[in-house]
């Protein structure tokens, strides 16, 4: 079963992934999520 996040967690995987200069693959796996769904 797919864990739930929260709105804040979401929201912090976008920003980092925005702005860290990380792939966002990277930052998809440090966050425990998806990569198409940080690609969202």
């Amino acid at each position: 079963m797919a864990s739930q996040h929260t709105t804040e967690l979401r929201q912090e995987a976008v920003r980092v992934a925005l702005t860290s200069g990380l792939s966002r693959k990277q930052v998809a796996a440090d966050f425990n999520v998806g990569f198409s769904t940080l690609s969202r």
